[in-house]
């Protein structure tokens, strides 16, 4: 403790404030160590990172084959309700008209399809067309009975597709 000069007693004041300074200081230059540091530490390490794309690709590579079951059977319900809405315009057509038509390209021309759908399977407008006798004419014509898709391939049921 100091002595004040104007009135000569001791100043327990002056000697805590020189001591709270101190300790600012003090504190002032660890936060700045302690910032420091931080700042060192804040990335990631090589092991870390490589544990964390191993996670993602396991993960990846569980969901990826269900990714491909469900747009394979997307691509089959697609089919399936494509082929029964042509079958059904094929009817209706025959039902209307009192022929069958020659091509799925008559449905379109007479309105009763907007444009003939690609094959899900395939990709393509290539449908595979069963022609036979019509039992609507009274001449006794051809038209088109069925429709199939033209894919090869064999369905997750096992049946083909060119079956369905």
């Amino acid at each position: 403790m100091e002595r004040n000069t104007v009135t000569g007693k001791k100043s327990k004041q002056q000697a805590v404030s020189r001591k709270q300074s101190a300790a600012i200081i003090l504190k002032a230059r660890g936060l700045l160590t302690a910032h420091r540091l931080l700042l060192v530490a804040a990335g990631f390490t090589l092991l870390e990172l490589m544990i964390v794309i191993s996670i993602i690709i396991i993960l990846a590579s569980i969901a990826l084959p269900q990714y491909q079951k469900t747009i394979m059977h997307a691509r089959e319900t697609v089919l399936r309700d494509d082929l029964f809405k042509m079958r059904s315009l094929l009817d209706q057509y025959a039902a209307d008209k009192g022929k069958l038509p020659q091509s799925l390209d008559d449905l379109v021309t007479a309105h009763y399809l907007r444009e003939v759908p690609k094959d899900p399977i395939t990709d393509n407008k290539d449908w595979t067309v069963v022609t036979g006798e019509d039992p609507f004419s009274s001449e006794g014509g051809t038209g088109v009975t069925d429709v199939h898709s033209s894919s090869g391939d064999a369905s997750t049921e096992g049946t083909p597709y060119s079956e369905w």
